[in-house]
């Protein structure tokens, strides 16, 4: 192969992020120079792109010093590069990860701040939700699993016989609702008829809704519900709309810890009730879950019904967090596929359902 000298590049040798003005040589192998001292020989075969600022080819060599890089910006230089290294033929520009990764915060900031404007934290809390990744959502549900624990302070409730037909039940609603991600359905000791589902996939069966129960589909029905939400993630729109631009703010940054869920989750949890439209989403989707299933939706309603009549209704009880509307009740009666399949649970197991807590 013929010798020529070609354009200037920058060379950092990797020991020092010094730039230094050198020649390239192209002679038996790619050759380095300065001022006519040769710093470093690059097989071609050996020449590889790395990730590049802007429009500059930055090149490096298999083997050679870690950190030792070649910077070419002029296009003449550039192409004669790539006509002695082969291999960088039809090869593409590796991307940029922290050039892509500022790209899509921008992108994300200018959605969340057109969605802001146009509909406030709400809006924005709907788009942003379904695209926060699960590692962020288990983040804040540790937090909100800490905070939820000190407003429901009883013990967790793991009778043997108790614990084998709650895990029966999850097992099969599970199967039957093609979760995102697994769901864990915890008892706790409680007087307050409730069940709530956190970010993350953790959902509480406070044990007062097991004694205002008259039938395993009742309860069977309630935890359909809160996978419901789980699924479409309305406890995390929840807690952006309560913890405002702050939370979106650091939700479309990666800045989430569980400290700052922890900060809203009481409100967002305890405070403030579901939209209609979230209810009757989750209502649809335990519905679907439990005709899978071959039991019926309607106890579901008939619990909330009953509750109804012994309930205040107050901030903690199931009334305030899923408000019990005519709509709703017709529509899980409509939604009733009836009994097609034997119970989940025998007699035996749904006692010890019951009495999980001992």
């Amino acid at each position: 192969m013929t010798t020529e000298a070609t354009g200037n590049a920058s060379y950092f040798d990797g020991s020092i992020e010094r730039r230094r003005a050198v020649q390239l040589v192209f002679g038996p192998a790619l050759e380095i120079t300065e001022d006519g001292v040769l710093l470093a020989a690059w097989p071609y075969a050996d020449v590889r792109r790395v990730p590049p600022p802007g429009g500059v080819m930055r090149l490096m060599a298999l083997g050679g010093p870690k950190g030792a890089r070649l910077e070419v910006d002029d296009p003449q230089t550039q192409t004669d590069v790539v006509r002695h290294c082969l291999l960088l033929l039809g090869e593409r520009e590796t991307p940029n990860p922290e050039g892509r990764k500022r790209l899509i915060y921008g992108l994300a900031a200018s959605v969340m701040l057109g969605a802001f404007l146009w509909g406030g934290v709400p809006r924005t809390a709907d788009l942003i939700a379904p695209a926060i990744p699960v590692a962020w959502e288990k983040k804040l549900g540790a937090g909100a699993d800490e905070e939820a624990r000190k407003t429901f302070p009883g013990k967790s409730c793991q009778t043997p016989k108790g614990m084998e037909a709650l895990q029966k039940v999850s097992r099969r609603l599970e199967a039957a609702a093609h979760l995102r991600l697994p769901a864990t359905i915890e008892v706790l000791s409680s007087k307050t008829p409730n069940a709530f589902a956190l970010p993350g996939g953790k959902i509480y069966l406070l044990s007062g809704l097991l004694d205002k129960a008259w039938s395993q589909d009742e309860v069977i029905g309630v935890l359909a519900h809160e996978l419901g939400h789980l699924e479409h993630r309305d406890h995390l729109r929840r807690i952006i709309e309560t913890g405002g631009t702050a939370m979106l703010v650091g939700l479309v940054f990666g800045d989430v810890t569980e400290a700052s869920a922890m900060v809203v989750v009481g409100n967002s949890l305890f405070n403030a009730a579901h939209s209609r439209e979230n209810e009757a989403q989750a209502d649809a989707f335990a519905a679907k879950t439990l005709g899978a299933l071959g039991r019926p939706a309607k106890p579901m309603g008939e619990l909330l019904v009953r509750i109804t009549g012994e309930d205040d209704g107050g901030p903690l009880s199931i009334l305030h967090d899923h408000p019990l509307s005519a709509d709703r009740l017709e529509a899980l009666e409509a939604a009733d596929k009836g009994e097609t399949a034997t119970p989940l649970l025998s007699d035996e197991e749904w006692a010890a359902l019951k009495g999980i807590c001992g």
